[in-house]
């Protein structure tokens, strides 16, 4: 369960004390340590490669915790920005006095016990002068800013090579391509994190107002079928890459990654986003004509209906086809070169 507003300091404690002794272990006798996550654990990670001399490349899965006068920050659990501050290098300026205030006493804590100096701005610390920026520069353009150089490798996906189950691939050829409802890690029980209630009676109800067959993905909220009709079929864990060329769209919750896995594939989406950073991703897929924007994290069969019947049409399809050309499928590559050349260059020669 995520932590509530005032347990927040002491849970994310708890996250960087562990993180030290974990990382610090599987870091020995590595040459480079990259980082990511939430703040507390990505801070840990860097003060871990400080401690051991090592290189560290501090890597974000989506530009919004990246500061820039050309977005503002997300806020953090009871610490909501003032409504009237609207000028977005002000509120960085907040964000930093606010992760500091959460996570700066347990870091400087931890860096101390392994004779490490303070941190004054964590944020900073974490992001460094050249962090980079794992999306797709059409999907998630990046507009540079004097304060930071960022390099965009592209989105890290690795090819999947898994085939798809006979019992789904026998209901995708049975039909016309069905539309995919998933909402990934969205979980029912999880407040902060919940999949809408009762989305997938909802979304099955929207599809088959547009004549349309559903491909319900289960995920953490283990979404169910609502009967035994023959123009549904549920599905656990796939190859999104390889089912998602097949669908005529795809309904999700805006996740970095299945955003990126849709737009690649061509298929147009409804994006239903529910926090952080995904309706940031909802967004994206609006600007781009690639899909529909659903107005709030719950639908309802009406909402949805609407939002699948601007996304299923002719032009939609045509523009998310013209998108996924554009879409690169060297991210992890790209990333991959450049931390290796970058470690070439600090290690000294081999002698002959």
């Amino acid at each position: 369960m995520p932590p509530s507003a005032a347990d927040l300091p002491r849970r994310a404690a708890e996250l960087v004390a562990s993180q030290f002794d974990k990382v610090a272990a599987a870091a020995e006798g590595c040459d480079v340590l990259v980082a990511t996550g939430v703040m507390p654990t990505a801070a840990s990670t860097r003060s871990v490669a400080e401690k051991l001399g090592i290189r560290s490349v501090s890597v974000t899965f989506q530009q919004l915790t990246l500061p820039s006068p050309h977005h503002p920050p997300l806020a953090y659990p009871g610490r909501p920005f003032p409504p009237e501050v609207t000028d977005n290098r002000v509120l960085w300026d907040l964000d930093a006095q606010n992760i500091n205030a959460l996570f700066g006493a347990a870091l400087n804590t931890n860096r101390a016990s392994i004779g490490l100096p303070p941190v004054d701005n964590v944020r900073d610390y974490v992001i460094g002068d050249q962090p980079w920026l794992a999306t797709d520069p059409t999907l998630d353009p990046w507009q540079e800013t004097a304060d930071l150089d960022v390099v965009q490798t592209g989105a890290r996906i690795l090819p999947d090579v898994r085939p798809l189950p006979a019992e789904l691939v026998a209901f995708l050829d049975a039909g016309t391509p069905p539309v995919y409802v998933g909402f990934g890690s969205m979980a029912m029980q999880t407040p902060a994190l919940r999949a809408p209630k009762d989305i997938a009676r909802v979304a099955i109800e929207a599809i088959r107002a547009q004549g349309r067959r559903a491909l319900v993905s289960r995920g953490w909220a283990d979404l169910a079928l609502i009967d035994d009709r023959d123009d549904c079929f549920s599905v656990g864990e796939v190859n999104q890459q390889a089912l998602f060329t097949r669908v005529a769209a795809v309904v999700h919750h805006g996740g970095a990654g299945t955003t990126t896995t849709a737009t690649r594939a061509g298929a147009p989406q409804v994006v239903v986003p529910q926090a952080a950073d995904q309706p940031y991703w909802a967004g994206r897929v609006a600007d781009l004509g690639i899909g529909t924007a659903h107005d709030g994290p719950t639908p309802t069969t009406e909402s949805l209906s609407a939002a699948l019947r601007t996304t299923l049409t002719p032009e939609t399809r045509a523009r998310a086809t013209a998108v996924a050309s554009t879409i690169r499928t060297d991210g992890a590559t790209v990333a991959a070169t450049l931390l290796l050349d970058a470690i070439s260059r600090e290690k000294p020669p081999v002698p002959a």
